[in-house]
Parts: structure tokens; sequence; C-alpha cells
């Protein structure tokens, strides 16, 4: 392999590594949430700096595949959770 291709592939490795690292790092609590809505359900995990802003994001990502369209969206986002474990990381 020649070194340019070498040192490519180091620098997309680090960059997904810091990128990883970055989005990580600060997250104190991490928690699974599910969700039911318009007869499915589904359960999505999500880490944050606070048990409330891993809620939210884990909410939002379990209704994703639950609705077709943002007015869907929302009323999947404002029903409340089937359940919700939190834990700290």
């Amino acid at each position: 392999m020649k070194r340019s291709t070498l040192i490519t592939v180091a620098v997309i490795v680090a960059v997904v590594a810091l990128f990883f690292y970055m989005t990580t790092a600060r997250a104190g609590q991490e928690c699974t949430v599910c969700v039911e809505f318009q007869g499915g359900a589904n359960c999505a995990t999500a880490a944050g700096q606070t048990a409330a802003e891993a809620t939210e994001t884990a909410h939002n990502t379990a209704c994703g595949p639950l609705v077709r369209g943002m007015n869907e969206s929302i009323a999947c986002g404002n029903r409340p959770p089937v359940s919700v474990q939190c834990r700290a990381r």
C-alpha cells in the first residue's frame, strides 16, 4: 500500500474516533425508552449529560420507525413513553 493511502486511512480513523469520543464523553446518563404509537411499539437507548436529555433523545429515536411525516412525529413525541429506564454511565 502506498504511504499516502496509509496516512489517509489513519486520518479518517482518527477523525471517527474523535467524533465518537466527543459525542459520548460527557454523557453521564443512559436511558432506554419504549413507546407505543398507532399499534406499533419500539424501544431506543440514548446517552446524555442528564437523564432528561437522554430520555428525550431516546424518545425521539424510538418514535422514528413508527411514524410517517412530521405530524405523526410530533404526535408520537407528545405521547408519554410506556417505560423509561435510566442508569449512570
